[in-house]
């Protein structure tokens, strides 16, 4: 898109290329956004656009919106309000880093007390960075107060028992956040795949929630090696309530489909009588049928119901929708990264078919050359000398 990038624009180059392919609108299933207003606007919005083209197509079909896991999941981490301790954080890491002369002579400082590992720059963007940069600020704090001494601008802050307990518990729980975007991440994963690795980071919520409340920092290392203060913990306990709530706020879309979730997961343990009706008889057939059972304890999920015969045509269409849905844009911002590097300013003579070109080689999965049919087009150039 080269001009305006309004909810129409974006709405008519999307089913462009979509028509461009022969989509058939009648059994689109769901679509994955980035949150923006453009988007998800409840007049104007992509999404509003995409679900009255597909009710137009197919009245009857039920078209979901997801906002991005991941997006969802930074968004959650922002509910921990602990911004007395970021602010400083940044403050001081960009004293650091971002003046040439302090890196140097920061750098040189840890040298001298055998310390090979700087602090990170910390990107809002980016937020696997916020873990990298408070883990090394915790690890180097000693190091950071008497280096900021050193320079007239005490950070006084490391000097509070209570301010390190905060950046001891926000490095805990920013590492485990850490831990669950890292598993979300990736191509070939399933929209059940996804809510399992919420659910599971909901579970830990609430065993973590009552340790602490219980003085227990089994899961906290950082904040484990610090001095215990009951008023604390009984914070920190109320922080990861509040995290837990905004959890189970943000995921409501995945609680709505988690009886589909489980039918699709689990098609020979569950009971017959709480499924839709018109999957009953199939599903029942499907449990009684041994060499089906074999192979899906040996295949993949996708495969097992790739494989399913043509007398289960409700299950296949079922589980179809499930493998079309994805839980988050990460292979939309893999491509725009790609894009990204190779669109440079200094590249004025990158063309639009250039660049869609080195767009479909990055993002291909599985790219091989034709090594003969490359050879046939050149033409040899026989030598005409004698000996």
């Amino acid at each position: 898109m080269t001009d305006t990038t309004t909810a129409n624009d974006v709405f008519h180059s999307l089913v462009g290329a979509l028509d461009e392919l022969e989509v058939d609108w009648s059994r689109a299933v769901s679509v994955a956004t980035d949150g923006a207003p453009s988007m998800i606007g409840r007049k104007a919005g992509v999404v509003v656009k995409l679900r009255e083209k597909v009710n137009a197509a197919n009245p009857e079909q039920v078209f979901l919106n997801f906002h991005c896991i991941l997006h969802q999941e930074a968004l959650c981490c922002k509910s921990l309000k602990m911004d007395h301790v970021m602010r400083v954080v940044i403050d001081t890491v960009n004293f650091i880093r971002a003046r040439g002369l302090n890196h140097r002579q920061f750098s040189a400082f840890l040298l001298e007390n055998d310390i090979h590992h700087g602090l990170p720059y910390h990107t809002d963007v980016r937020w696997l960075s916020r873990g990298a940069v408070l883990k090394h600020f915790y690890k180097l704090r000693t190091e950071i107060a008497e280096f900021m001494q050193g320079k007239g601008k005490p950070v006084v802050q490391l000097d509070d028992p209570e301010w390190t307990r905060d950046l001891a518990f926000l490095v805990d729980i920013t590492e485990h956040l850490n831990v669950l975007n890292v598993t979300m991440q990736g191509r070939n994963k399933l929209v059940t795949e996804y809510y399992d690795s919420v659910r599971a980071f909901q579970g830990k919520l609430v065993l973590w929630q009552t340790q602490l409340s219980k003085r227990n920092a089994a899961h906290f290392p950082c904040l484990k090696s610090q001095p215990v203060n009951h008023q604390s913990m009984d914070k920190y306990a109320n922080l990861l309530s509040g995290l837990r709530h905004e959890f189970d706020n943000r995921f409501t879309v995945f609680t709505e489909l988690e009886k589909d979730f489980s039918l699709f997961r689990s098609p020979f343990t569950i009971d017959a009588s709480v499924v839709p009706e018109a999957m009953q008889m199939e599903l029942i057939e499907l449990q009684c049928c041994a060499p089906l059972k074999d192979t899906y304890a040996s295949v993949a999920i996708e495969v097992f119901y790739q494989s399913l015969p043509p007398q289960y045509p409700m299950l296949t269409a079922f589980a179809g929708k499930i493998l079309c849905m994805f839980g988050t844009t990460y292979l939309c911002e893999q491509a725009f990264s790609v894009m990204n590097i190779n669109k440079s300013k200094v590249r004025n003579r990158l063309t639009h078919g250039h660049l869609n070109d080195v767009m479909k080689i990055a993002t291909a999965q599985q790219l091989s050359p034709d090594m003969d049919k490359l050879v046939k087009v050149k033409r040899c150039l026989a030598s005409t000398s004698k000996m």
